[in-house]
């Protein structure tokens, strides 16, 4: 990068990216410098397109799922299909009390659901973009939108050890040109889940584990389930198996939980779960699988063939039409219509004409349905991807590379992923936070 013009400008530190990681890093980073204005490090983040935190907007419907209130750090770890060891020293330095503790302190008021999600009180995740963008304003950090990294080379000059050319970019109204290149002294990649940040960490000597979809619907064309879209059930149980019947002997894939059908298949917390649980699974697969249901939860077989047997002999049920009444209140009644229907239950039929291979029919429909997975849902649900920077090359306590010195990482970019709930961005919040925290350790020795 001898080409440049001019020489490159020199930046303390430097973030790539301008997600929830990148913000939170930079931060945390000038908050704990305690120094004058005179002698303030310079900490810049590079956005490539012209709107940060632009993830942190949509998220949650527009409300942002801030984390989620689970304080102990062993059990949160449980929510992470990839990354679980990894942050479980991370989490008793900065966990999801911390976080709801920093944006409280940085004026969010925060509400926390019955199912443990916290989200702004506004419920609006204009609240969180806005805290971060002032409190970056108030620390002091600049941010350059249109600008990438193209390239990164490492040099001998200890005090800027990293060289960055920039992809061209175009700077705000009244302010100077961006420069080509820039001399960085300490380096963060917080790039999500992109390629281009996968393909600067590989540049710099770092393996990528390959990055697949995470948290994503089913595609499932199913007579049972058709022209039902927007049906739910509240605690269906789900479990994966090979196109063949074998079922995998890996953790995460049955789950249990509210199971929505959708006009492509099925879609809801359960189903996002399992998704998670089984990412390379399904991907190794081509997303083509055999998904067990058991639509009343954890009852098994035998117990839902004693019950209706005792249904049917019951004088009062004898005479009722099996498909007009459902003994199971949390099963849809047109849902449960269909799985009559397809246990081989006529409409007139009444539940005292049922024989035993009818009730057992039903009884397998109920606990044991088996459909086929064909795909994943039609549009990109997948906010996540399992995939990236293997974990074994980052040493977690401060997050900076073990091959690169002054080279960091967090959030997404990293082969870490959450299920639904906050857990996601909390690893961005707990990886950037340690990064700008052990950066600005580092930077208060050089001043």
């Amino acid at each position: 990068m001898t080409d440049c013009a001019s020489e490159p400008t020199s930046i303390d530190f430097a973030i790539i990216g301008g997600g929830a990681a990148g913000f939170f890093a930079a931060i945390a980073c000038s908050e704990a410098l305690q120094t004058g204005a005179s002698n303030k490090p310079r900490i810049l983040i590079l956005e490539k397109t012209g709107h940060p935190l632009a993830k942190v907007l949509v998220s949650g419907g527009g409300r942002c799922n801030v984390t989620h209130a689970c304080f102990d750090p062993a059990q949160l770890v449980q929510s992470y299909p990839r990354g679980a060891q990894a942050l479980r020293g991370a989490f008793t330095r900065f966990q999801p009390a911390d976080t709801m503790d920093w944006f409280e302190k940085h004026g969010v008021a925060l509400k926390t659901e019955p199912d443990g999600r916290v989200f702004p009180a506004s419920d609006a995740a204009q609240s969180v973009v806005g805290c971060l963008h002032e409190a970056a304003a108030q620390a002091g950090v600049e941010l350059w939108t249109h600008t990438g990294a193209k390239e990164i080379r490492k040099t001998d000059n200890l005090l800027a050890p990293f060289l960055l050319r920039l992809q061209p970019g175009r700077s705000s109204e009244g302010q100077p040109p961006h420069p080509a290149s820039l001399a960085v002294r300490y380096l963060l990649l917080a790039t999500g889940g992109e390629a281009g940040g996968f393909r600067l960490a590989s540049e710099l000597g770092h393996p990528i584990q390959p990055p697949v979809p995470s948290l994503f619907t089913f595609s499932i064309p199913d007579q049972r389930l058709e022209g039902l879209a927007g049906l739910s059930v509240q605690n269906a149980a789900l479990k994966l198996c090979a196109e063949g019947g074998s079922e995998p002997h890996l953790p995460g894939l049955e789950q249990s939980g509210a199971t929505l059908i959708t006009h492509w298949g099925l879609s809801g917390p359960a189903v996002l779960r399992l998704s998670a649980w089984g990412a390379r699974w399904l991907q190794a697969r081509g997303y083509r699988a055999r998904l067990m249901i058991n639509w009343l939860g954890v009852t098994p077989t035998e117990s839902m063939l004693v019950f209706l047997r005792q249904y049917k002999e019951n004088r009062s049920n004898a005479r009722q039409k099996v498909a007009a009444h459902n003994p199971y209140h949390n099963i849809p009644l047109r849902l449960w219509k269909r799985l009559t229907q397809a246990a081989g239950i006529e409409e007139q039929h009444n539940w005292g004409d049922l024989s035993k291979p009818a009730l057992s029919r039903l009884a397998e429909e109920l606990t044991r349905g088996s459909y086929q997975i064909q795909g994943k849902g039609p549009f990109k649900e997948e906010f996540v991807t399992c995939g990236g920077v293997q974990l074994d090359k980052i040493n977690f306590k401060s997050m900076e590379s073990r091959l690169v010195p002054g080279l960091y990482f967090a959030g997404e970019v990293l082969d870490i992923d959450g299920l639904t709930g906050g857990f996601n961005f909390q690893n961005a919040w707990t990886t950037g936070w340690i990064a700008g925290t052990n950066i600005a350790q580092k930077l208060s020795n050089h001043l």
